[in-house]
């Protein structure tokens, strides 16, 4: 077993290595998984490493629905579970996903998104299931997605991820692309002293007054694990507070409320972003993943041409940081918003700009990245 750090240190590493090295930070000890290009390093690192570390359990699944069963039961055992996948694997996972959003079951899901649909471009970057991460599984349903920048924001965004899935009982998704994921950088691990974990709440109640689904004031009920003494009901069915299954149109009502409420009123912890030089800007460059860093540049660039160019770097995709976008565009004129697919967030971003001002799209799907190029070119043109 490997001794636990006190100071921080330094490593070149992959944005998938970093993902590792934020795992188990956050605590993260299972991990059920099957390997697909380009996620499969999360899964050869952990196999290396969760092992080594106290109770860490890693096992490889005969496909991505198994890996999903495995960490829906890891956490609902107590454990801090995680997988991770790309583009088909994603897809296969959606049903056994809704179940964890009916069921309340926390745990970290990190999509190496890649060119698709099908097989499609398995080497290759893309940010096309953003729309799919949002609601991929069916019915009315709350979740997370964040995603990360480069490769520190790797380590740290898979830290938050866990501690959104412990602190609102919830699955959350970290969408990462294959240039994160792939691309080394030096990047500062933390002392486990030096940053906030989060951990599910426990029952204060005695065994027999125990609800597994109550209503509370935050909206997220304690979470015992299993064998623990208190009596559970697990169902993919509409569920009453015990959890049982139930018809009845108020339950039902006030379950499904519930379940985006413990989220909703918590936008302002939930939802982050980056801005870079948008206090005064005419022309705001709304993006995420590894275009916000093309963007980065290309807004430098700008400024130096004497366009009053910022950036809006979108670290929580969904719920949609609403309010931070409402924020910049006050001054605005036009709003860009560059992604490798043909068009996802700029739905959000023009369902929050409501017409207040011009929204152009840059929309590369050939499995190559936006360039800085490219995107200081559509600000030259206004």
């Amino acid at each position: 077993m490997i001794a636990k750090r006190k100071t921080p240190r330094e490593i070149f590493a992959l944005g998938a290595e970093a993902v590792v090295e934020g795992a188990l930070l956050a605590g993260c000890s299972f991990y059920g998984g099957y390997p697909i290009t380009p996620s499969s390093e999360i899964m050869e690192a952990m196999a290396a490493r969760l092992p080594k570390t106290e109770n860490g359990v890693f096992i490889q699944m005969e496909d991505e629905i198994a890996s999903m069963g495995t960490i829906i039961g890891a956490s609902m055992a107590g454990r801090k579970a995680m997988t991770a996948t790309s583009g088909p694997g994603f897809s296969l996972m959606q049903e056994l996903i809704g179940y964890a959003c009916m069921t309340e079951v926390p745990l970290v899901i990190v999509n190496v998104m890649r060119g698709g649909p099908s097989t499609g471009l398995p080497t290759s970057p893309a940010q096309g299931d953003v729309q799919q991460a949002r609601w991929g599984t069916h019915g009315d349903h709350s979740i997370i997605v964040l995603s990360a920048t480069d490769v520190q924001d790797c380590l740290q965004m898979t830290v938050t991820a866990f501690n959104y899935a412990e602190k609102y009982r919830t699955p959350v998704i970290l969408l990462l692309d294959e240039i994160t994921a792939h691309t080394r950088e030096k990047i500062t691990i933390p002392s486990p002293n030096d940053i906030e974990i989060f951990s599910r709440l426990q029952p204060t109640m005695p065994p027999e007054w125990y609800k597994p689904f109550e209503e509370t004031v935050r909206g997220v009920p304690p979470m015992p694990p299993l064998g623990a003494g208190y009596r559970f009901h697990y169902t993919g069915l509409t569920h009453d507070d015990h959890g049982f299954p139930t018809s009845k149109p108020e339950e039902v009502e006030s379950a499904v409320s519930r379940q985006f409420r413990k989220i909703d009123q918590f936008f302002f912890d939930i939802q982050i972003v980056d801005e870079h030089r948008a206090e005064d800007c005419e022309m705001l460059v709304v993006a995420f993943g590894s275009v916000a860093r093309s963007a980065q540049l290309a807004v430098d660039q700008a400024r130096e041409l004497g366009i009053k160019a910022g950036l809006l770097n979108l670290k929580t995709l969904f719920p949609f940081p609403r309010g931070a976008v409402e924020k910049v565009i006050g001054n605005c004129k036009t709003i860009l918003v560059p992604e490798m697919n043909m068009g996802q967030m700029s739905r959000e971003v023009k369902r929050v700009n409501d017409g207040r001002c011009k929204v152009k799209t840059l929309n590369r799907i050939d499995g190559h990245i936006i360039t800085p190029k490219q995107i200081l070119d559509s600000l030259r043109k206004g």
